[in-house]
């Protein structure tokens, strides 16, 4: 039966030959760079991570990276996961930030050019090296000072 025919018998409207859903916006070329450096740093330090990091289950909101010793959540502005435009987009990625914050997690954001200097992996270093040291011991625990 041809198409006309079938709308003449039916009077339905046509399929439309486009999806409904939109697809996930695309990351910029600088967000996949600062990525692909930091991935290789982490790497390369053997600083324990998780890439792409669902956080909660049931929702699909993910981080960049999430540094396990830490529990540090890094997000690099301009991923598709990131704060987009529009008043919906910001209120429900502050929702996403305040959830994160409840679990207990550390949320930290980069903009690419900060990690392609290096500056992101000398601070998760940082990091990392005053979390081995312990305590900082200038104040007595005892409550004498």
């Amino acid at each position: 039966m041809e198409l006309s025919q079938y709308k003449a018998l039916t009077k339905k409207k046509l399929i439309k030959p486009k999806p409904r859903n939109r697809p996930l916006p695309k990351a910029t070329e600088k967000y996949l760079e600062a990525e692909e450096t930091l991935f290789q740093e982490l790497e390369e330090y053997l600083i324990g991570y998780r890439r792409k990091f669902q956080f909660e289950s049931t929702r699909n909101w993910r981080f960049d990276f999430y540094i396990v010793k830490l529990n540090l959540l890094i997000e690099i502005v301009g991923s598709p996961w990131s704060v987009g435009r529009g008043g919906k987009k910001i209120a429900n990625s502050f929702n996403k930030y305040d959830l994160a914050e409840d679990m207990g997690y550390k949320i930290e954001r980069f903009n690419p050019h900060t990690i392609e200097s290096g500056q992101v992996i000398h601070w998760i270093k940082s990091q990392l090296e005053r979390l081995e040291d312990g305590p900082d011991q200038t104040i007595p625990t005892d409550g004498s000072y």
